[in-house]
């Protein structure tokens, strides 16, 4: 205390030494202002106008301009992504929304002050040139994204599809702009390049907006999704490589002319791949040895990227396509490619990206579409656009054998456009070949085929599902493990509960890494370690599985908010055994140690059938199963599968008089007399159980078990079921 006293002091007595002695040169110098040529003016204003008019000043400087945008922006396109999102609606949707509304078509038209201090028309070459540092980086994220481990598994129907889904929707667009060129952009433009920037823009898909759709329903891994993927993985490489020709003839003005830079785009392709990208391979092999990635390294593949980009630009092809063949190129390690996009993906989509859409915002103004005429250009482009992509490519589906419902998912998702459509917008509308209605009515395309993507994906599920539901009852079965073995355990159990229906369900296996210290290039691996003897066994059983991985610190929280979303008809979890001599009866129990003390919170926290798996490694032997009365019921069909697969099983029945009870256990036993050995009981006391075999009771009678007493330790391996909680 004495110390920090003592420090005040000599800080106080600092500030009084050397302001005074500061005061004192000044005073002195002042004899030198009769000799300066720069005589300072009065002013006859008050102190506070003054402070008035330097605040004024430096709120009109560009860069508190370009500051002041930026922040109207984020806030804008936060709220209307959360909004967009509640209504299941992708992200990014609100993005682009949030920059029409802050663009003329609603600020300018409604407060046109208010747009006109936020957007001078001085100021948007600042926000357009960020705007473009933003793209590069997103495309750069984009050919990150690229496996072409998928493109080579799926290649034969990914080539169909994707190229069914440019070549069908290309040729409409051509054909549609015969019907609009003459009206609205004969004036501007020449035909070949505005009929060919017609055409490919409707033929974008946007790649990154789908995935996300896909993530968001748990499809990535499904064979419909994995297809997806890889087809508009297929489709965002042709179609870029198509734009990058479409830019280099809209600049030359005809096929020959562009020759020149097609031909050098061709050869910039060839060195990217058989050059720089073996090169960037051997750097990304002697980085997974290392623990970190260093600076020097990141600076470098910022460097390819930026020079990737100017080569493309001075070749006339867009700064944007260097950017995209950046990330194509780098080495083919996804851990790697997951470092570098966690390193550049915030920045790019949550700052730069909301400066694109604002901007973009700004150039689309609504009310430029002001008759019929150009309404029912809208209308048309739209459904050509709809026509050509879903319809081409769920055609295209079909006709490589995949089923009607897998047809239209893929033709709905093929059909986002998104964001990518509007970077190619934004080309056409720079390079003064879309005029500004017609860019106008393609940028609502692009937000009308994305915005229906989710709703028609719904719409085809429960078509579908209605008419599967008549045919099979589907049901959803997810487990969770720790350890790769019990996994392997709990397919197991699945197969005894469900037996040769098990093939008609669809089963997700999920498995938790608790911590957040995981390396992102040893992941991978342990997701696939974890999975091997599950998969192996899932292949004995002749079953499809889904597999989840995720590491999570919040173990529980994860396991619950993932099992309210999916909604399964049973959640199966795995145990070990551990005693409690200090369990809240004050009788010592065997209890569930998967968890620890949290499975109680798991079971409280869902209101699906619940099992939990209690392996203490003596399965082979007979099943035991515990009805209660009454509220056992549900597990009759569980002993009724068992029955007919010949397993010996031990019915232990309560003595009851509820002859609903009665009636259906004898029905049961009767219909499988030479499988089941019933016994009757009083009171649990007056159970034996050997230590062999595999114990099924339902969760209220485990209770019973524990409060009576009863030696738990002596029991087989356990399966305890929670029926379904009514709320």
């Amino acid at each position: 205390m004495q110390k920090a006293q003592r420090n005040y002091i000599i800080y106080a007595l600092m500030l009084l030494l050397f302001g005074t002695l500061i005061y004192l040169s000044v005073e002195e110098g002042m004899a030198f202002a009769s000799h300066s040529s720069h005589h300072v003016p009065d002013r006859t204003d008050s102190p506070f106008d003054l402070f008035l008019q330097f605040m004024q000043e430096n709120l009109h400087h560009p860069l508190a301009v370009l500051l002041l945008q930026i922040i109207v922006v984020l806030l804008a396109v936060r709220f209307f992504s959360y909004l967009f999102k509640h209504i299941h609606q992708p992200g990014v949707i609100g993005e682009i929304v949030a920059g029409i509304v802050l663009g003329p078509s609603l600020l300018g038209y409604f407060f046109p002050e208010a747009y006109q201090f936020l957007f001078p028309s001085e100021s948007l070459t600042n926000l357009e040139l960020l705007s473009q540092i933003g793209l590069i980086l997103f495309m750069f994220v984009i050919g990150l994204e690229l496996d072409f481990s998928v493109l080579k598994n799926k290649i034969n129907e990914t080539l169909v599809i994707s190229h069914a889904g440019i070549l069908v929707p290309f040729f409409l667009g051509t054909v549609a702009s015969f019907w609009i060129y003459e009206e609205y952009a004969a004036d501007q433009a020449a035909f070949l390049p505005f009929s060919l920037f017609i055409g490919i823009s409707m033929s974008i898909t946007a790649f990154p907006v789908m995935a996300r759709i896909l993530q968001e329903r748990n499809m990535t891994k499904t064979p419909v999704g994995i297809l997806s993927i890889a087809s508009a993985a297929n489709d965002d490489v042709t179609a870029w490589c198509l734009l990058a020709v479409v830019i280099a003839i809209a600049k030359a003005g005809t096929f020959v002319g562009a020759l020149y830079t097609v031909g050098l785009t061709l050869l910039y392709i060839v060195i990217m791949f058989f050059v720089v990208r073996p090169f960037l391979r051997k750097l990304g092999v002697a980085y997974a040895s290392q623990e970190v990635i260093t600076k020097p390294f990141v600076s470098f593949i910022l460097l390819v990227l930026i020079i990737s980009a100017t080569l493309t630009e001075i070749l006339g092809i867009h700064a944007l396509f260097g950017a995209f063949m950046a990330g194509v190129v780098m080495p083919p390690n996804m851990g790697f490619r997951k470092v570098m996009m966690e390193k550049v993906e915030d920045i790019a989509l949550v700052f730069f990206l909301p400066l694109f859409f604002a901007f973009t915002g700004l150039r689309t103004e609504i009310g430029l579409i002001n008759s019929p005429a150009l309404w029912g250009v809208c209308i048309m482009l739209i459904a050509v656009a709809i026509a050509g992509k879903l319809g081409g490519c769920a055609i295209a589906s079909r006709l490589v054998g995949e089923s009607w419902k897998n047809s239209l998912t893929i033709g709905t998702l093929m059909n986002t456009r998104g964001l990518m459509e509007l970077v190619a917008l934004n080309i056409g509308y720079e390079m003064g070949v879309l005029p500004p209605s017609i860019f106008v009515i393609l940028v609502i395309m692009a937000l009308v085929t994305t915005f229906m993507t989710t709703p028609l994906l719904h719409l085809v599920e429960n078509y579908f599902s209605r008419r599967e539901e008549k045919l099979i009852q589907k049901r959803k079965l997810i487990f969770c493990f720790g350890h790769p073995e019990s996994g392997r355990n709990l397919l197991s159990v699945f197969a005894l509960l469900f037996g040769d229906r098990l093939q008609k369900h669809q089963i997700i296996a999920a498995h938790y890494t608790v911590g957040t210290d995981v390396n992102p290039l040893n992941a991978e691996q342990y997701e696939k370690d974890s999975f091997a003897l599950v998969n192996v066994r899932a292949e004995e059983l002749n079953l499809n599985i889904d597999n989840r991985y995720r590491v999570t610190d919040k173990l529980v929280q994860e396991i619950t908010q993932f099992v309210k979303d999916e909604n399964p008809d049973m959640l199966l979890l795995g145990a070990g055994t551990r005693y409690r001599a200090d369990s809240p009866t004050g009788r010592g129990v065997y209890w569930f140690s998967l968890f620890r003390d949290k499975i109680e919170d798991v079971l409280g926290s869902v209101d699906c059938p619940v099992a939990i798996f209690i392996n203490k490694d003596k399965t082979d032997g007979p099943v035991s199963f515990i009805l209660g009365g009454t509220m056992d019921l549900f597990m009759l069909p569980f002993v009724k599968t068992v029955a007919q697969r010949g397993i010996p099983i031990h019915l232990y029945l309560f003595n009851t008089h509820d002859d609903n009870f009665i009636e259906q256990t004898e029905t049961l036993t009767s219909s499988y007399a030479e499988t089941i050995v019933e016994h009757q009981f009083s009171s649990t006391n007056e159970l034996l159980f050997s230590d062999e075999g595999l114990l099924v009771v339902s969760h209220e009678v485990y209770n019973k078990l524990v409060e009576e007493e009863n030696s738990l330790r002596e029991t087989p391996s356990m399966l305890i079921i929670r029926d379904k909680i009514d709320k």
